[in-house]
């Protein structure tokens, strides 16, 4: 076989392989953005001009999230909260708007402790579905209703399931702080 001949066959396999290789690792970095991100993946892609722009976002937030000082909380202070929940619970009974205003405080205090900016709501939001994908639609759904009851429009009902929303996130946050974070490499 002359030169030309073999070269003719191996380039296009090589470029084949290249092809493959390139294909299976953007399918397999999609695959854990999903898992890493749960509902929260097809949400952003949603939003996203496009695919690619959507998984940036992603990979943006994994990388703003492994910059944060994320820590475990103390077991006072995971007692304090705990009690201080409990209170909040116990508001509810007799002031449900003053209650959910108060687990809406209460679970921004536990995400500053814990090293989470809470300075922007929308912020918050991307930070926090790096590790806590699972319960976003929660704090989402009670932060509106917590916008709803600051105008007393807001049911009885609604602010019930507000803080039961509240509660799934700071249960998770409050349980996530019995291991440190590892770092990430540069």
């Amino acid at each position: 076989m002359s030169t030309g001949t073999l070269l003719a066959i191996i380039i296009p396999i090589a470029v084949v392989i290249a092809v493959a290789i390139v294909a299976a690792s953007m399918v397999m970095r999609r695959r854990k953005l999903r898992e890493r991100f749960g509902p929260e993946y097809e949400r952003t892609m949603e939003d996203a001009d496009s695919r690619t722009a959507g998984e940036r976002e992603l990979r943006a937030r994994e990388k703003r999230h492994d910059s944060l000082d994320i820590k475990p909380l103390t077991s006072s202070s995971r007692d304090r909260y705990t009690r201080e929940w409990t209170g909040v619970q116990d508001e509810f009974v007799d002031r449900p708007e003053d209650a959910v205003h108060d687990a809406d405080r209460l679970v921004t205090s536990l995400m500053h402790e814990r090293g989470y900016p809470t300075e922007d709501f929308e912020q918050q939001l991307k930070d926090l579905s790096v590790q806590h994908s699972r319960t976003l639609e929660h704090y989402r759904a009670a932060h509106d209703v917590d916008a709803l009851s600051t105008r007393h429009e807001a049911t009885t009902e609604q602010l019930r399931g507000a803080m039961v929303h509240y509660r799934a996130l700071f249960d998770e946050l409050l349980s996530d702080g019995g291991e440190p974070r590892r770092r990430a490499r540069a």
